[in-house]
């Protein structure tokens, strides 16, 4: 198939695509992910919490090609988190889905409602079947690693300066691919991934900054909803669309929230007095070893170190976050 446009990601580089992929890159649907951040509410107290839907589902679907996935799992990945509403899980939240996995309930309504699956059937695909089919590379159980899970962590990392574009090549010139599970050739690069994923999970997710501004947001989202200044319908459209919409209503009292959604807040952990508590899913990886023609093998069956780390990593996922709020 003809290459037909070149994207330049900020992680892995300047890639020509296919026409199909050119296509979606550009349609409707996938360009409103360009306005909803990753991480909630978290852009609004923390500039460098930027990453955006669209700059992830772009380096999935580079990094499953670098990984030699098919088209399908390259399409597979650019369009995975299509039906993400405005402030990705803040939705759940909301809704009180302990899963978090509001998005992937509209996910075919979203996508049926879209231009995709004419764009894919242009180009002699069968939607349906495509959109349906499992990828291991995309999506792989934790613990093991996967292009979402590899993705969101090195890009939210790097946008928080927490590690720089040599230790992310590094890390992808060590990945391959056995019995469709992404494993590690080096036991050095699977160590630092492991280590890398703990601070994606303990130092962004559980930053207590970060646990306060969803947690505002939520509340001010649930206000203006019971204000009937928003509605569940408006989540389908991006972060400043609702933001726009409860600042133009003048609204005191919104407005007074949005105002409380900032870095100059002390927060102050404490489990006998505490305002919020936020437990995340139990999330760590324990990626597969795979050196010298070896069947693959979590690292932490042979790194005492990772063993360790995992087990703090759990008992502070499991423990959760308890925080003391006290306003600037």
């Amino acid at each position: 198939m003809k290459q037909v446009q070149t994207i330049t990601d900020i992680l892995y580089g300047t890639f020509e695509v296919e026409a199909v992929l050119g296509e979606l890159l550009t349609c409707d649907a996938l360009l409103r992910l360009k306005n909803i951040h990753q991480g909630g509410g978290a852009f609004l107290v923390n500039q460098n919490w930027s990453t955006t839907r669209y700059e992830h589902s772009v380096g999935v679907m580079i990094l499953i090609r670098l990984l030699g996935g098919t088209l399908e799992e390259q399409i597979l990945g650019l369009l995975h988190d299509i039906s993400h509403t405005a402030f990705s899980h803040v939705i759940d939240y909301l809704m009180e889905e302990a899963e978090e996995d509001y998005h992937e309930k509209i996910y075919e309504e979203v996508i049926e409602s879209s231009q995709i699956p004419s764009i894919l059937n242009k180009y002699g695909m069968d939607a349906k079947a495509l959109l349906t089919m499992n990828s291991l590379l995309l999506d792989s159980p934790l613990p093991n690693l996967c292009a979402d899970r590899i993705d969101y962590t090195l890009r939210d990392l790097f946008h928080c300066k927490f590690i720089n574009k040599d230790e992310i090549h590094s890390f992808i010139n060590a990945l391959t691919v056995k019995d469709n599970e992404i494993c590690l050739t080096s036991q050095s690069m699977a160590e630092w991934f492991t280590k890398v994923y703990y601070r994606e999970v303990i130092d962004f997710f559980m930053d207590p900054l970060n646990i306060y501004a969803n947690d505002a947001l939520t509340r001010l989202l649930k206000q203006a909803l019971k204000k009937s200044v928003i509605t569940l319908e408006d989540f389908k459209r991006d972060d400043a669309w609702i933001l726009d919409k409860i600042t133009a209503s003048q609204d005191q009292d919104l407005l007074q929230l949005l105002k409380q959604i900032n870095s100059h807040v002390i927060l102050i952990e404490d489990d006998s007095q505490y305002d919020i508590y936020r437990k995340p899913k139990p999330r760590m990886v324990d990626p597969l070893l795979c050196i010298d023609g070896m069947d693959p093998v979590p690292i932490s069956t042979v790194s005492t170190e990772i063993q360790q780390l995992i087990k703090v990593a759990l008992k502070k996922l499991h423990r959760g976050t308890y925080l003391k709020v006290i306003p600037y």
